[in-house]
């Protein structure tokens, strides 16, 4: 800490002592965090200069996103710093059962199903889907989507057995890596 603060708090030499240590044994964490930032903004400004980030991106537009070329840019610009195929970003996805939502009406039709291989999808997502709640109020299973789940084992790793067969003729295999409001842990990548 900064020796002139504490003079203007007058804090006690050995609180500051403390602080001090307290960083010094966290030091190699917060290299480590710093490191990963350093990279991470580098992706980032590569993708910026790769996609041609320019003052012609921050444009106005109709509104309607017709040609709406700092639209597509972000786009681009966010599937080349997370390593995606491709990326739809906006600012009116209210939360990420909001951006599932839209992901999932966008790609299933009367007579697709959608197949959860692991266990039960999200609390929020369940009348998205129509597995819980009013009929009728507009949910993929109003629309004549089909759904399917998977259970997991006991200790809250996939049934791998029953994945295979579960998901054949499914357009979706819909797989939740976060826990949600389970007790489950969360998979990782090298799971999934």
């Amino acid at each position: 800490m900064n020796s002139k603060i504490s003079e203007i708090y007058n804090i006690d030499p050995r609180i500051i002592e403390l602080g001090r240590k307290a960083e010094e044994s966290c030091a190699a964490s917060f290299a480590r965090i710093d490191g990963i930032a350093e990279y991470n903004g580098a992706k980032v400004l590569k993708a910026f200069s790769d996609n041609k980030v320019s003052e012609p991106c921050f444009y106005g537009s109709t509104g309607y996103g017709y040609g709406d070329f700092g639209r597509e840019v972000i786009d681009k610009v966010f599937a080349q710093a997370l390593g995606t195929e491709d990326a739809l970003v906006r600012f009116n996805f209210v939360s990420g059962t909001h951006a599932l939502s839209v992901a999932l009406f966008g790609v299933l039709r009367t007579g697709d199903r959608i197949v959860s291989i692991t266990g039960k999808p999200y609390d929020t997502l369940e009348e998205v889907i129509g597995i819980s709640g009013t009929k009728g109020n507009g949910s993929l299973m109003d629309y004549g989507v089909e759904y399917g789940q998977v259970d997991l084992n006991d200790d809250g790793s996939p049934k791998l057995s029953e994945i295979t067969e579960a998901v054949k003729g499914a357009k979706v295999a819909y797989i939740q890596r976060s826990r949600g409001y389970s007790l489950r842990p969360a998979f990782s990548i090298d799971d999934i």
